[in-house]
């Protein structure tokens, strides 16, 4: 049989990996084509502080 795992062994292991996946998010930006009028969606996965920064950039 499989041994249980503790739940103390789960919160030890987690903050082992605080910083993997949980401070990334997606984003979706639009732009318009000047060209032709239609939008184009650009998405990415990025960390949570580069969020503005992502945003500001044209």
């Amino acid at each position: 049989m499989a041994k249980k795992v503790s739940k103390n062994a789960r919160v030890a292991q987690r903050a082992a990996n605080a910083g993997s996946g949980r401070d990334h998010v997606k984003v979706v930006k639009s732009m318009k084509d000047p060209e032709t009028g239609k939008y184009t969606y650009k998405e990415v996965i990025i960390h949570k502080d580069q969020v503005k920064q992502f945003f500001a950039n044209n």
